[in-house]
């Protein structure tokens, strides 16, 4: 890529998509641990919960989730335009993977507000802003 190619991009636009590519690696790594049962054994209460009556449906949500985020967050990097329906794929993994989430946070068990806000409103907020974000780098003629 030439000065030129970089100079019409913003420097924010760098900056959210390397911040959002963090984020959804976590988001990897996190489906990683939750597949390892020694990892799995050292989370708390509430997480394992989760994950482990989590039907087969949830889990393959949740990597759609994860690993669209992440390619997604990589396209918009190579400032390709396709990101956007990879972001609107994971948007469907999260939806869905929150509606065994949901369903357990609504159960007997004591889920603290900051870990609601982190497994449910978080992801739901952040790949709501990444298709958005990706639709005005478009407009922007910042992706192609």
């Amino acid at each position: 890529m030439t000065d030129e190619a970089v100079g019409r991009v913003h420097w924010s636009f760098w900056a959210i998509s390397a911040i959002a590519l963090i984020w959804n690696v976590m988001g990897v790594l996190n489906y990683f641990w939750q597949m390892n049962a020694e990892t799995l054994a050292a989370f708390p209460e509430t997480h394992r919960a989760i994950i482990e009556g989590r039907p087969v449906w949830a889990t393959g949500a949740f990597a759609l989730a994860v690993f669209g985020g992440a390619l997604g967050c990589l396209l918009l990097l190579f400032r390709k335009s396709v990101a956007y329906y990879v972001f609107i794929a994971s948007l469907l993994g999260v939806i869905v993977t929150m509606i065994h989430t949901i369903g357990i946070v609504g159960s007997t068990i004591d889920f603290p507000p900051a870990e609601i806000l982190m497994m449910v409103v978080m992801p739901l907020v952040v790949a709501a802003f990444l298709i958005w974000y990706s639709k005005q780098a478009q407009r922007k003629g910042w992706t192609r």
